[in-house]
């Protein structure tokens, strides 16, 4: 069987982390071999990285560099985790993935979209989701939603304008037909039960699921 490769996308806070949790559980409960990961980090080295990219004492820090730092992450995170993982036959799912480059650094950063996906191209080595699960929640709803007492990290802490073009690139990224925009406004158990129906198709393709 081959294998298949899901991201979750979306603006900070839009609950993507737990759908991809509910939805591993959901197949581990189907007895289908799961790698759960997330970016930046997923290893080692990318780890390390994600320390560096999300420190919220750095100020001075280049957008170059920061989408430079986010595609040297997703390179090795391709190579170590992503790669071995789909090769083999398995299920990846992954809290984000070039899509947020290009959102956050194409748009939020305003690289350019085109400039960003050069940059990730070369790292992925050709390995791009089947298919992406965008949430579409706005960034103001969710981070009036967030724990007042949670300490934000260098991304978070950007001002709202910087989250509207990000959410704004993420809604012009979701017309691609690999993307699947899931209005995630309802609570998190009935979100989880449009995107189960929403990538049941896909499953049964990928011989996942009967």
């Amino acid at each position: 069987m081959a294998g298949l490769f899901i991201a979750f996308e979306g603006a900070d806070g839009c609950g993507k982390s737990t759908q991809l949790r509910f939805m591993a559980e959901f197949l581990r409960e189907q007895g289908v071999d799961v790698v759960s990961t997330r970016e930046p980090g997923g290893c080692p080295v990318s780890e390390r990285i994600r320390d560096i990219v999300l420190d919220r004492d750095i100020e001075d820090m280049s957008a170059q560099t920061e989408a430079l730092l986010y595609a040297a992450a997703r390179a090795q995170h391709v190579y170590e985790i992503i790669k071995p993982a789909v090769d083999a036959g398995r299920v990846v799912l992954c809290d984000r993935f070039m899509y947020s480059s290009l959102a956050y650094q194409g748009y939020g950063r305003q690289l350019g979209v085109d400039e960003v996906r050069a940059i990730n191209e070369f790292a992925i080595m050709g390995y791009m989701p089947d298919i992406t699960v965008f949430m579409n929640f706005s960034p103001e709803r969710a981070f009036g939603r967030m724990n007042e007492l949670k300490e934000y990290d260098r991304i978070e802490k950007e001002d709202m304008s910087f989250h509207e073009r990000v959410f704004e690139g993420f809604q012009k990224l979701a017309k691609s037909p690999d993307i699947l925009a899931i209005d995630a406004n309802g609570t998190k158990f009935e979100t989880h039960e449009v995107i189960k129906r929403a990538l049941m198709p896909t499953f049964k393709q990928a011989g996942i699921l009967d």
